[in-house]
């Protein structure tokens, strides 16, 4: 096939809307594009005049997914700005919670999205008749993850408890052991998770480009961190903008983003390649046992990043739940004076890193936001992937390339919606 003419709309088994455009005339694309339809999110205008205490639940809303990591993105960004260094029980906790939010977004697309394209059904439901138990395994490892999340931050989305500097109430003690031990009897589900994609065939393509993520020399890098790229250099978040140069394109009402190259990646294949070091020694196992290794050019084997990354985050937090009940929990006293400040927040969301920043007045009400989501950096890489993707599959049939270019999609496991915000226009 020389000629080609596909109009995807929309990309199903992905957050948010998106269409995909592509025209290959004679052998050679003419155009393609990923169109980003969604309305913009206003949640830069929105947080103007908010004070510093009601910030990070406003902006938590920003995904009903990754509320925790929004939370915990603005709450490091509002302690900076306001001098505030939370206590060794807070970063335990929210590295606890934030373990659980990756578990369950992971376990969300690996499941539910992803696993239908390797068994040629349109959704999950078309595991039920023969593969339950695939979909019940998803459902056991992700409602475990949600119940740590619910113990500790309240509820299981858009976290209630967590606030600058510390905790309104600090989670149950038995409630957590009975999380750690839940943890434990599921292992054998992240085993069969494992044995599950190890069974899979990915897809046979390589593009190298360039990956950003946080890293961390004493762990792998989640909560905390420098931005890294794995083209060299490394800053402080507070000097994001130096890696992170948006641009606006006319067909998304998301912006897209470049460093280095003219695009970059983010997410579990990133933090993977330029983190595998500082994995749970579990974690390598697997990473070994699903043939994944440093450097790793394919988007597809994202998927397989995911079930790594999982693998860490069930251990680390049996070890993290172990640390927090031995060294006791006491609900602390933080008292903050609001003051004029600009902090920045940077962590890995499932997706990729996330940026927040937020400048506040004498009083601690919020004069400026602006927050970069993982999937808006991912918008230019995954079309650059596609420009490379396609014209290598034109000797299949349309159906064949349609479910293909779909799956590239959907490997980056995009939430869409989020990544479309305010885009600030100067009238002259």
């Amino acid at each position: 096939m020389h000629d080609l003419s596909l109009n995807i709309e929309h990309i199903t088994r992905v957050e948010g809307h998106g269409n995909l455009v592509i025209n290959i005339k004679e052998g050679k694309i003419e155009e393609l594009r990923l169109d980003i339809v969604e309305s913009p999110r206003f949640f830069e205008a929105m947080i103007l005049g908010r004070t510093f205490n009601e910030a990070a639940w406003i902006t938590s809303r920003i995904c009903g997914i990754c509320a925790v990591s929004h939370t915990s993105c603005s709450l490091k960004a509002l302690e900076t700005a306001l001098g505030v260094t939370p206590s060794e029980q807070t970063i335990l906790l929210r590295k606890t919670i934030y373990n659980a939010e990756i578990i369950q977004s992971h376990v969300l697309h690996l499941y539910f999205l992803a696993i239908p394209d390797f068994f040629g059904v349109g959704s999950v439901f078309g595991l039920l008749p023969d593969k339950k138990e695939i979909v019940a395994r998803g459902m056991r490892l992700k409602g475990l993850a949600n119940d740590i999340c619910a113990v500790i931050g309240g509820r299981h989305v858009h976290p209630c408890s967590m606030i600058v500097g510390g905790f309104t109430k600090l989670p149950d003690k038995k409630e957590l052991k009975r999380c750690k031990d839940r943890l434990e009897a599921l292992r054998p589900d992240v085993v069969e998770t494992i044995e599950l994609f190890k069974g899979l065939k990915i897809p046979s393509f390589e593009r190298q480009t360039e990956y950003l993520s946080l890293s961390h020399s004493n762990e792998y890098a989640f909560y905390d961190g420098s931005i890294t790229s794995s083209d060299g250099g490394t800053v402080e978040p507070s000097r994001y903008l130096e890696k992170v140069k948006e641009f606006i394109v006319s067909h998304s009402t998301a912006k897209h983003a470049k460093s280095k190259r003219d695009s970059y990646m983010v997410g579990a294949l990133a933090r993977f390649n330029n983190n595998h070091r500082q994995l749970h020694p579990r974690a390598k196992d697997a990473a070994q046992y699903l043939g994944l290794k440093a450097p790793c050019y394919n988007p597809f084997m994202n998927n397989l990043a995911q079930v790594v990354e999982t693998v860490h985050c069930f251990e680390d937090s049996v070890e993290l739940i172990d640390k927090i009940l031995s060294n006791g929990l006491e609900q602390e006293k933080v008292e903050i004076k609001p003051k004029a400040g600009s902090g920045v927040g940077a962590v890995e969301a499932p997706r990729g890193t996330l940026y927040h920043e937020h400048t506040l007045d004498d009083n601690g009400c919020v004069t400026y936001g602006n927050y970069i989501i993982p999937t808006a950096q991912n918008l230019a890489n995954i079309e650059k992937d596609l420009e490379a993707l396609v014209p290598a599959i034109l000797n299949k049939s349309k159906g064949e390339i349609t479910n293909t270019v779909e799956m590239l999609v959907r490997a980056y496991d995009p939430c869409i919606s989020c990544a479309t915000h305010l885009m600030k226009v100067r009238f002259v």
